[in-house]
C-alpha cells in the first residue's frame, strides 16, 4: 500500500497528516489554540447531573481530556489505520516509555508472561526484565522472534499474554516478520505489540498486518524537530482504549500538556514529506558507509546485505532513516564520534538533523557487556539517525569523521 492509496474519507496519506484532527473551533482560528487549562466549567447543576448519569459528554479535567490531546490522538490514528476499513483509536502520553508501559500493563497481569525478541531498546529492555517481575510479570527471549523458536516458547509458556515486537530494533536494525509473527501469537491466545517508532506509520502499519497495539515514542519522528517528550498507543479495539491500556493514562497520571501535543500536532503534518527526505538521505548515507573499509559492518534494511532485507522489502514501504555500523572497537567509535563537525552526539532520533550516539555508552548502557555482546551490540557500534540536511553534506560529515578512524 503506498501514498497513492486512499483513506475511507478518500484522502491520501500526506493529506490525513495535515487535515485529519483538526479542530477548527468557533474562535475562527486556522491553525488549532492551544488548551493551557487543567479544568472545565459546567454551566449550571443540571449540566453536572446530565453528565454524571452520562447523559451528556462533557470534559473536566485535563488529565482525563484535552482538546489538544484529542486531537493528536485522531491524527495519529487516522494514519496508523490508513486504508483499513475497521475504526482506529489512539491515546497520547507524556512520553514513548509511558505508552509502552500502558500498552503492556494493559494486557498483563500478575502472574502473566511475555515473549519478546532479543534486543529492545534499552529503556524497554529494563522495564521488561527489572521492573515487570517485580509485579510477577514475567519475559523470554526469541531472537527475532522467529516462527519455529517462538511456536515453542508460546506453547513451553502457555500463560504468554503478550507477543512484543520493535521493528526495525533498537539499535542493530534486525526486522521481524510482523504477520507471521501475530498469526502464531493468535494462535495461542497472545496479543501482539509492536513498537513502530523507527518506521512510523508513513512508512509501515502493523495493525494492517495484524497487530493488535501500536506503541510509538513521538518524540521521535512524529515530532521530528526536538521539541517535546511524548509518547502514543494505537488499536483498533476502541475497549482497550476506552478502558484498557489506554485507560492508563489518567490513572498513572502520564498525561502530556497541551503544549507538547500542539507541537507534536504540528510535526505530524510534515512526517510523510520529512519521511521521503529521511529516506533518500539513508539510502545515500547507507551505500557510502558499506562501501568503506573504514566500516566493519553497515545495518540499514534497504541494504541487499542486511538478514531480513526481503522481509523488509515485503513490509514496509521504505527501509527509514536509522542506521547502525560497527567500527571494530570502542577507540574506533570514539575516534569517528570526535571527528564529526555537523552531526550531533545525542541519545534521540527523528530530528530533522542527523543524531549519532554510542548505544554501549549511551542508550544500553545499562546492558551488561554479556548481554549486550549476545544480542550483536558492540562497543564499537555506532547508531546514526539520518536528518533531512543535503545528502552531500551527511556524507562529506561522515568521510571527514571515518578519516579520523
Amino acid at each position: 500500500m503506498g501514498d497513492d492509496d486512499l483513506s475511507v474519507k478518500g484522502w491520501k496519506m500526506p493529506t490525513e497528516a495535515v487535515h485529519a484532527g483538526e479542530m477548527h473551533d468557533a474562535s475562527g482560528a486556522h491553525i488549532d489554540p492551544v488548551h493551557m487549562t487543567s479544568t472545565y466549567v459546567f454551566d449550571d447543576s443540571e449540566a453536572i447531573r446530565a453528565w454524571g448519569a452520562g447523559e451528556t459528554d462533557a470534559r473536566v479535567y485535563s488529565r482525563v481530556g484535552n482538546p489538544n490531546r484529542e486531537s493528536l490522538a485522531c491524527k495519529l490514528a487516522a494514519l496508523e489505520g490508513f486504508g483499513m476499513e475497521d475504526p482506529v483509536g489512539a491515546e497520547i502520553f507524556s512520553s514513548g516509555m509511558g505508552a509502552v508501559s500502558a500498552a503492556i500493563m494493559g494486557l498483563a497481569n500478575a502472574g502473566d508472561h511475555i515473549v519478546a525478541q532479543s534486543v529492545l531498546y534499552g529503556t524497554t529492555n529494563h522495564l521488561v526484565n527489572e521492573i515487570l517481575p517485580n509485579y510477577n510479570i514475567t519475559t523470554s527471549r526469541v531472537p527475532l522472534l522467529e516462527a519455529e523458536a517462538l511456536e515453542a516458547e508460546l506453547t513451553a509458556n502457555p500463560n504468554t499474554k503478550v507477543v512484543y515486537v520493535e521493528t526495525p530494533a533498537n539499535p542493530t536494525m534486525s526486522v521481524v516478520d510482523i504477520a507471521r509473527t501475530a498469526e502464531i501469537a493468535h494462535s495461542h491466545g497472545s496479543r501482539v505489540i509492536v513498537d513502530n517508532t523507527f518506521a512510523t506509520p508513513v512508512l509501515q502499519r502493523p495493525l494492517s498486518m495484524g497487530a493488535d497495539v501500536v506503541v510509538h515514542s513521538t518524540t521521535k519522528f512524529i515530532n521530528g524537530h526536538g521539541t517535546v517528550i511524548g509518547g502514543a498507543l494505537v488499536s483498533r479495539d476502541p475497549d482497550f482504549i476506552e478502558s484498557g491500556g489506554g485507560a492508563l493514562v489518567r490513572y498513572m497520571g502520564a498525561v502530556p500538556s497541551a503544549m507538547d501535543c500542539w507541537l507534536t500536532g504540528i510535526g505530524l503534518k510534515t512526517l510523510p514529506l520529512r519521511m521521503k527526505e529521511h529516506c533518500s538521505n539513508a539510502r545515500a548515507l547507507a551505500e557510502f558507509l558499506e562501501s568503506s573499509d573504514k566500516v566493519r559492518r553497515t545495518f540499514w534494511p534497504g541494504l541487499v546485505s542486511h538478514p531480513q532485507h526481503e522481509v523488509a522489502a515485503r513490509q514496509m514501504e521504505d527501509f527509514g532513516a536509522m542506521i547502525s555500523i560497527d567500527l571494530g572497537d570502542f577507540k574506533s567509535a570514539c575516534r569517528f564520534m570526535d571527528g564529526l563537525s555537523m552531526s550531533a552526539l545525542a541519545v534521540s532520533l527523528g530530528n530533522v538533523d542527523t543524531l549519532v550516539q554510542h548505544p554501549t555508552s549511551m542508550t544500553h548502557r545499562l546492558m551488561s557487556e554479556e548481554d549486550r555482546q549476545a544480542v550483536g551490540i558492540t562497543d564499537g557500534m555506532i547508531r546514526i539517525s539520518v536528518g533531512i540536511e543535503s545528502a552531500e553534506d551527511i556524507i562529506a560529515d561522515f568521510e571527514g569523521a571515518l578519516a579520523c578512524v
